[in-house]
């Protein structure tokens, strides 16, 4: 009996993946209703709720998938895959009002590029704290900062190793992690409470998951309007990192 339901559960693994997902919201929302009377947004407790199983996951199978490395959840990496989280960030921004994007004005603009750049050049100086000096070491683990997928395509574009593409990877990871966490902690203490300080926000983080996520645990209302910039932020870091920017690193430090 208890083979044929776990057989029968591997067999619709991705219908386990959104009950899952459903068990651990209801159980956030359970927390912030009953342990902080709705002062810590469910959408938070949600995020470390799944951070920490991914935890586990990883821990019991060696795995680098987290929970997807059981087969019992494998469905969790189709749910979570690019395809259907591009589609989700895809489908928010257009919930996004092109008025409240006017106002943002040449304020989003400029967030944009600064994001791009500061991100990169914070990358840049770390990756000089710990020795690197190659210019395309350099580069990539700066691309790595902006986001976790401008460093493997800018690292690819460079011909840099693939451990440098792995630490770039790993700079977007905790960068996005970080911003999830954080986000709704900080959101009163910046003005993150209307949709321009929004657009800014997703502008000069530009994380699309972690801008999202975060966002999400801090107003619901103000997603598509980060989701939308940091979308673009990270369309602007796979144009400059490996061009750009790179060629600046390399008349620096080459």
């Amino acid at each position: 009996m208890m083979d044929a339901l776990v057989s029968t559960l591997q067999d619709n693994d991705l219908v386990v993946a959104f009950a899952l997902v459903g068990l651990v919201t209801a159980i956030a929302m359970l927390i912030s209703k009953v342990l902080t009377r709705g002062k810590f947004q469910a959408s938070a407790i949600a995020i470390i709720l799944g951070l920490v199983l991914a935890y586990i996951g990883g821990v019991a199978t060696g795995g680098e998938d987290g929970l997807a490395d059981l087969s019992l959840f494998s469905g969790i990496g189709l749910m979570g895959g690019g395809m259907l989280v591009n589609l989700a960030i895809v489908a928010t921004g257009f919930g996004a009002s092109f008025e409240e994007m006017k106002k943002s004005g040449l304020g989003g603009i400029i967030s944009l590029v600064l994001g791009v750049v500061l991100s990169f050049a914070i990358g840049v100086v770390i990756a000089l704290m710990f020795g690197y000096s190659d210019p395309v070491d350099l580069a990539t683990i700066g691309a790595g900062t902006a986001t976790y997928i401008v460093g493997p395509v800018t690292g690819a574009a460079l011909g840099a190793s693939s451990g440098i593409i792995a630490l770039s990877v790993g700079a977007g990871l905790v960068k996005s992690v970080l911003t999830m966490v954080l986000t709704p902690f900080v959101a009163k203490y910046i003005g993150l409470n209307n949709p321009r300080s929004a657009i800014v926000f997703g502008g000069l983080l530009g994380t699309t998951s972690g801008v999202t996520a975060g966002l999400a645990a801090t107003d619901k209302r103000l997603v598509p309007y980060g989701a939308m910039t940091s979308t673009f932020y990270t369309g602007l870091g796979l144009l400059l990192a490996p061009s750009v920017l790179f060629f600046a690193v390399r008349t620096i430090f080459g």
